[in-house]
């Protein structure tokens, strides 16, 4: 009888919330549908496309789109099925089993879980208190423990804090590692590495179309590094690894200047007003700290966080909840959202008061 290997045994699913709440703030999805003339416009390209045939395997349209928006190479840029299979595959590639992996904690759990399957060596670098990242750490680390690659979010995902480019720069220089920095928040930020990482030969830089830009559901995210290493990912992906109508309607959306900037301008201030409010709360009840977030979200540290994701649940409102951190992250929504969060959130203390007095 075939029987798993310890490797696969040990697996365990990603659970990702599908609870049908009316108010779903725990993806970081943008709230903001397509426009309706770019969503007819993608539709009439959609139509002519030759379903019978596979779709460009070198996604040339599609880079030169994300490269003419972001003001770099096209040659520098690797399209994937999303950041994750990029991440996936650059693990892979770059690294040979018992090779270190360093990540930070916390920060997004598919590195470690593709360094798994890759059988790395995990070195987990922890934040500090206030879940800033110390670079002198993470360089000091990644040299003593010969680390072959790091990698890391940045603005961070779930606690939303950032690191400011000159301190990337210097861990770059820094370490003989290659070090790939997840920048799918970095649109909602200004500290971006992306225009000087082709001058370095151990950066790679990821970016993402599902957050700021809106594109989810079809699942397209690049790399972007010098040509060695872009070399080694296209040469590492799968043949026709992103499909024809997710090419087709991403290159779209991002030829749209303005849409492009103008959702992202959006979703800065969406977050900035739930931040707010959340921090107008905290002052006035004590229960909770919200996090700075350079992101489109804002975590929460609270004792019982679980309490409050209970609270937000039957108030109709899906959050995302770190137990191990004790904390909440909830992504700023529409004007509607926002309200019926800080509501809930302003309720939940309303009675923990009440209960505590009586």
């Amino acid at each position: 009888m075939f029987k798993l290997n310890e490797k696969a045994a040990g697996l365990t699913p990603y659970a990702p919330n599908t609870a049908a709440l009316p108010v779903r703030l725990d993806a970081n999805e943008s709230f903001l549908p397509l426009p309706d003339a770019l969503r007819e416009k993608i539709l009439r390209e959609a139509l002519a496309l030759p379903m019978n045939r596979y779709p460009d395997p070198e996604a040339r349209a599609l880079r030169e789109a994300f490269a003419s928006r972001y003001g770099v190479p096209a040659e520098n840029v690797c399209a994937g099925n999303g950041s994750d299979e990029l991440i996936s595959v650059l693990l892979q590639t770059f690294l040979q089993k018992g090779d270190a992996l360093a990540t930070v904690s916390p920060d997004f759990s598919m590195y470690a879980f593709y360094g798994y399957l890759a059988e790395c060596r995990h070195v987990e670098i922890e934040a500090g208190a206030d879940w800033e990242i110390s670079v002198d750490k993470v360089i000091e680390t990644c040299n003593k423990e010969n680390v072959r690659l790091l990698i890391f979010s940045n603005p961070c995902n779930p606690t939303g804090r950032g690191v400011p480019r000159e301190e990337i720069l210097r861990l770059v220089r820094s370490v003989s590692a290659l070090v790939v920095v997840d920048e799918a928040y970095m649109d909602f930020w200004d500290q971006s590495v992306l225009n000087v990482c082709t001058e370095y030969d151990n950066l790679l830089v990821l970016r993402t179309c599902s957050k700021a830009l809106g594109l989810a559901a079809l699942r397209v995210g690049f790399a972007v590094g010098n040509g060695t290493l872009i070399g080694a990912l296209q040469a590492a992906r799968s043949p026709y690894n992103v499909n024809a109508l997710s090419q087709c309607a991403a290159a779209a959306v991002l030829r749209e200047t303005e849409f492009c900037d103008g959702a992202a301008r959006a979703l800065i201030a969406a977050k900035g007003a739930l931040e707010a409010g959340l921090r107008r709360i905290a002052e006035e009840t004590g229960g909770f700290s919200p996090v700075p977030s350079c992101t489109n979200f804002v975590t929460l540290r609270l004792p019982d966080a679980a309490a409050l994701n209970e609270a937000l649940r039957a108030a109709g409102v899906s959050v995302r909840h770190f137990g191990g951190l004790s904390a909440l992250r909830i992504t700023a929504g529409t004007e509607e959202e926002n309200a019926a969060v800080l509501s809930a959130v302003r309720d939940y203390f309303a009675k923990e008061k009440k209960g505590g007095a009586s």
